[in-house]
């Protein structure tokens, strides 16, 4: 750890905690920002006896619809008593004249995060199953879950979600829309016109996959992270973004999903749909068309990254080849809608 990691104003943040939180912090406080992540910049912070986890915007660039603290902070704190596992929120500050962004921190939670192939290299495929079952069990569990009944009634305008979702994502491109995309526009005017009814609105997660979980000790899920995305609509969206990460993501070298790639003990994506169908009686008929928004959805996420990295809003390592993801993202969205 250091003390005083870019985009973390350290000094500020003591003053802070002290004045709303005396005590929690008893020595002199270090952070280190924590690898994986490519939106929301995540840091590790101690003071030698307690540590924490605190969450800010990235650097620079943010686009008008996301990295918005308050929704994140909400949500966890709307799970927090419910059978998905969340690291216990802490704190929200708004004020972003303290770290220079308005944050949140909320408990570290100990156990392994699975980034990358060698992590799961050594696991068998009973261990690899029995996993997948849970991300299974957590995902369906969250999807049960009446949002009214967890103060999220209002978090969310589920009429409409899809499409709404498409201009969305459209917006978010043309903000970090820097270079020639071949394909891109095509793949999003064929999602617009193809778009199916979806099944009861849920709380969707936005970004579900290995790497967003914390498996504890006994391989169980001792937590799920990344929140940022999350919203009240149609849950087969956290489906199929889980099963474009499983089987196409995970196929491009240096991937974020790596770790549940082909040539691991993991079960690949139809066995996860016929997993999530025995865990919730809903309508599957449609996945081609949630694969290929999956595809999109992170189409516009990798090429926003790009976009940070290149006008040098972001800090951390793994940065500089995420744009060249991009084109296979859009040629897999197309081919998984010649799927459907």
């Amino acid at each position: 750890m250091t003390a005083s990691p870019p985009g973390l104003d350290l000094a500020g943040l003591r003053r802070h905690l002290d004045s709303v939180r005396p005590g929690l912090v008893t020595g002199p406080l270090a952070a280190e920002p924590v690898t994986g992540g490519k939106s929301n910049l995540t840091y590790y912070l101690g003071d030698g006896r307690s540590s924490w986890v605190l969450r800010r915007p990235p650097l620079g660039h943010v686009l008008p619809t996301a990295h918005n603290m308050a929704r994140e902070f909400r949500v966890l704190s709307a799970l927090a008593p419910t059978s998905v596992p969340v690291p216990r929120p802490l704190l929200l500050c708004e004020d972003d004249t303290i770290v220079g962004a308005p944050f949140y921190l909320m408990e570290r939670v100990d156990g392994t995060v699975y980034r990358s192939a060698d992590d799961t290299a050594g696991l068998p495929a009973d261990a690899a199953a029995a996993l997948t079952d849970r991300l299974l069990d957590v995902l369906a569990e969250l999807h049960d879950i009446d949002p009214e009944a967890v103060g999220l009634g209002d978090f969310g305008r589920p009429a409409g979600f899809l499409d709404r979702q498409l201009r969305r994502w459209r917006a978010q491109l043309d903000a970090s829309h820097s270079r020639p995309l071949p394909g891109i526009d095509e793949l999003h005017e064929a999602l617009t016109r193809r778009v199916p009814g979806s099944p009861t609105p849920a709380i969707v997660h936005g970004d579900y996959r290995l790497d967003n979980v914390i498996v504890g000790p006994g391989g169980g899920i001792a937590a799920v992270v990344d929140w940022e995305m999350t919203t009240i609509g149609d849950p087969l969206t956290d489906l199929g973004l889980m099963i474009v990460y499983w089987d196409g993501l995970s196929t491009i070298p240096g991937s974020v999903s790596a770790a549940v790639g082909p040539g691991t003990a993991f079960p690949r994506g139809p066995a996860l749909i016929e997993g999530y169908a025995r865990r919730r009686a809903v309508d599957l008929s449609a996945m081609p068309w949630y694969l290929a928004f999956g595809y999109f959805k992170l189409a516009v996420i990798t090429e926003g990254i790009h976009y940070r990295y290149v006008t040098g809003h972001t800090v951390g390592e793994g940065f500089e080849g995420m744009g060249e993801h991009t084109p296979t993202l859009v040629r897999f969205g197309l081919e998984s809608l010649e799927e459907d």
